[in-house]
């Protein structure tokens, strides 16, 4: 008798999903276009738009020179004449000199017309630390977009949301600033990309995740609420607190605009007790947000006053400091621990 084997399923990585998304989404609208510093013929710094220009063309995915807020500008030009660009901003403090075109120009235009003129632009940023990088290379600037009405803010936390969050993004009939957290791009799932890509376009309205937070973890005793790179770290802490008999729930709020008040109402409700974590430093930030919305909304739900993790109130440390700077899972179980658990 010969024995059977059972083959587990393939691994696919974030940055791969991606560079999927991106590439299903050029091939079913001839109008999306992808650009940026070096994400041509290289394939970008962390090879997102890695094989783009051989398989469409240099019309379609192309390098750009060193100059941020011309790409941005470019961008608009071109979705004011019917395509849909997505662009790339290398790195997340690059992205500063475009925040002239972003800010006056691709959040507003819509505003300024009475909807008669929409930006279908998608603004990528890698973002986040966790990967050693230094000063300009790891900030966490969500909240300056996130304060800025007229744009979305999406930061997908799983390889399934990098997949179809980036879709959905590209779809989307207005500008969506994309946040990829950079440490987690080869970050791996036992998930298909076929799967994903047969699920998004058999459907994508039903898979849609604008709005749409997600309990990756279900707890009874607390909230951990996140986004982006700080997810893994609140379910780690989660599953650290289970062997101290505290059952935490952890919230993915997946898009930080357009924002989801009532899965935040159902958890802390459910809880009583809530912490946020994040990794942009806490002083008006958008863990600031959260906590105002869950004092706001849930308050005679609360046990406990409502803490936050998140990185600290100075310029992104050297890399030989970054893992103190981070919000990690110590950070959060000496949160856990300051929390009120007598009724």
């Amino acid at each position: 008798m010969t024995a059977t084997t059972t083959q587990a399923p393939a691994k696919t990585t974030f940055a791969a999903a991606l560079n999927t998304a991106l590439a299903d989404s050029m091939e079913t609208d001839a109008g999306v276009c992808v650009f940026g510093e070096d994400v041509g013929t290289l394939g970008g710094v962390f090879r997102i738009t890695d094989g783009l220009t051989a398989r469409f063309g240099t019309s379609r995915c192309f390098d750009t020179p060193l100059a941020e807020s011309g790409i941005a500008g470019m961008a608009v030009g071109m979705a004011l004449n019917g395509m849909r660009p997505v662009i790339e901003m290398q790195f997340d403090a690059f992205a500063y000199p475009a925040l002239e075109q972003i800010f006056s120009h691709i959040a507003k235009y819509a505003n300024r017309t009475r909807g008669n003129v929409r930006l279908p632009i998608v603004i990528r940023i890698p973002y986040g630390g966790g990967v050693g990088g230094v000063e300009h290379h790891c900030d966490s600037s969500e909240a300056y977009y996130a304060h800025t009405a007229g744009l979305k803010v999406f930061t997908p936390a799983t390889v399934s949301d990098a997949y179809l969050m980036l879709r959905e993004a590209v779809d989307s009939p207005d500008p969506v600033v994309f946040f990829e957290p950079k440490k987690l791009y080869w970050s791996k799932d036992e998930v298909s990309l076929d799967d994903l890509r047969a699920r998004y376009d058999g459907e994508p309205t039903a898979v849609g995740s604008e709005g749409r937070a997600a309990v990756v973890r279900e707890g009874t005793d607390v909230s951990l609420i996140s986004y982006g790179p700080s997810v893994s770290a609140a379910v780690k802490a989660a599953e650290a607190a289970e062997e101290d008999g505290i059952s935490a729930e952890v919230l993915d709020l997946r898009t930080i605009v357009p924002f989801d008040d009532a899965a935040l109402r159902a958890t802390v409700e459910k809880t009583g007790r809530a912490v946020v974590v994040a990794e942009a430093q806490g002083f008006v930030s958008v863990a600031s947000e959260i906590v105002a919305r869950i004092q706001e909304q849930c308050f005679h739900s609360l046990a406990s006053p409502v803490l936050r993790v998140t990185g600290f109130d100075i310029p992104y440390p050297a890399p030989k400091l970054e893992e103190h700077h981070l919000p990690n899972v110590d950070r959060i179980l000496d949160a856990l621990d300051e929390l009120q658990w007598e009724d």
